[in-house]
């Protein structure tokens, strides 16, 4: 839809999402960006822009914080947010050991009315209590800075992929993980693919379009890689029918799970070879766009908020969720109108965190539902619960469950028997909580769009 001025709402909604509106000493809006404020005098490294003092303590951000919801002892982001930096500036105080609790979600950054940058300020207080307060010889730093480095271990488990989800699927080695590390033996392992994402592109000869006029660069981040391939190439298969060149340029891991354990110094490095190669990619004329709904959040958020590197407000004006492109550049609906597909059971949809923090939670009901056979129903816009890595922690897990609870009633009721969702790791949760199979919305777009291949 547009609107008088020529533009859709999407990107108007874009722009008042990505746009950065300062506030004078009076509170009203101007139109300069946003200057760093020193929160942490006795570094830079932990300046934050304007917005820590504009919380009044209205609660809100407590009352939408799941964790929160199901776990008394949690003090909420509030505390983590604005109050813990009060207490920094004024006296001599360290970052309080909760802030490991919070799951990441970021569902505050969205509730706050005063626009307080609370993930911000949660990311960099768990950076600190990291480096300063946790001991780099004990199990949570070792079994975090795993989790955290999936893509660094995540290779290894490719090349023998199927003696890997043989081992890691064995109850004794899910126990040891659970005794000796700490992670969780209530979930298993997802499979690792007999090829991997790369592999596959690497043999099929790369894009099968050219064009200058029509390019994306695409971010795959480390699961679609390695554990789900079949939806980077739905994305590619996808992108090709609409007429464009696809780029798959150099990557690591998004930064999502090192921001979420407090690894910071891991995340800068991911960020930097990500930023330069994304940046390279659009100075060719690409736009990025990500299969994942966290990937997209971290480059389009985290990376300017946290990371000063030459290019990254660039890279994240540049980036889009791999649906949402499509619906504002192509008459994406138009496509899909008359299509039918058969190959799926009815949908149970979950909208994950950060595609809402996207402004993306209705975009999956309205593309699908010109596509005749394809129904899809929402079960409402409670969080999945395992949060990346948050839920795959010993001590976490029941935590993780109870804040699924009201997603996995809402799926069980819904009539439909498998489940649809954009985020690899609510893929895990809700498969987990009701035993679904759980589809992205790009395979069934593929299905729509391609057919058979």
């Amino acid at each position: 839809m547009t609107n008088e001025n020529g533009s859709t709402d999407r990107e108007t909604a874009q722009d008042d999402e990505r746009g950065e509106i300062a506030t004078d000493g009076a509170g009203s809006a101007t139109d300069s960006e946003f200057d760093p404020v020193e929160v942490f005098p006795e570094t830079e490294e932990m300046d934050l822009r304007p917005g820590a003092d504009d919380c009044y303590k209205c609660s809100t951000c407590d009352t939408a914080c799941p964790v929160a919801e199901v776990d008394d002892e949690f003090p909420g982001p509030k505390f983590q947010g604005p109050e813990q930096w009060r207490l920094k500036r004024q006296d001599d105080h360290d970052i309080d050991e909760s802030v490991m609790k919070c799951s990441n979600c970021m569902r505050c950054d969205g509730a706050c009315p005063s626009s307080v940058p609370l993930s911000q300020m949660h990311n960099t207080a768990r950076g600190e209590y990291v480096e300063e307060n946790m001991s780099k010889l004990s199990r949570e730093y070792l079994r975090n800075r795993m989790l955290a480095n999936y893509r660094r271990l995540a290779p290894l488990a490719a090349t023998f992929p199927r003696t890997s989800n043989f081992v890691m699927g064995l109850a004794p080695v899910r126990w040891l993980g659970e005794k000796v590390l700490g992670v969780t033996s209530e979930r298993e392992f997802p499979d690792f693919a007999t090829e991997t994402f790369r592999e596959w592109w690497r043999k099929r000869g790369g894009a099968k379009v050219e064009s200058d006029e029509k390019r994306i660069a695409y971010f795959h981040g480390c699961y679609a890689n390695y554990n789900t391939p079949e939806v980077a190439k739905a994305l590619v298969r996808v992108y090709e029918q609409f007429g464009y060149e696809v780029m798959v340029p150099e990557q690591r891991c998004s930064g999502t799970p090192m921001f979420a354990n407090g690894m910071l110094a891991d995340a800068r490095r991911a960020a930097e070879t990500n930023v330069s190669e994304l940046a390279a990619a659009i100075e060719d004329g690409a736009d990025v766009v990500a299969s994942c709904s966290s990937c997209s959040m971290s480059i389009r958020q985290e990376y300017p908020e946290l990371f000063d590197l030459e290019g990254v407000e660039d890279v994240a004006a540049n980036t889009w969720d791999a649906v949402e492109y499509l619906q504002v550049h192509e008459d994406l609906l138009g496509e899909l109108e008359g299509t039918s597909v058969e190959a799926f059971d009815d949908f149970a949809y979950h909208a994950p965190c950060h595609a809402r923090n996207q402004g993306l939670a209705g975009q999956t009901l309205e593309v699908l539902a010109p596509i005749d056979g394809v129904e899809v129903e929402d079960v409402g816009d409670s969080c999945s619960g395992i949060s990346g890595t948050y839920g795959w922690k010993e001590e976490n897990y029941e935590t993780s469950m109870k804040i699924g609870a009201e997603m996995f009633e809402h799926m069980e009721s819904a009539e439909a028997e498998s489940g649809l969702t954009e985020c690899p790791t609510c893929s895990m949760q809700m498969g987990h909580g009701t035993g679904y199979e759980i589809t992205h919305t790009l395979e069934v777009l593929e299905a729509a769009l391609v057919g058979d291949r």
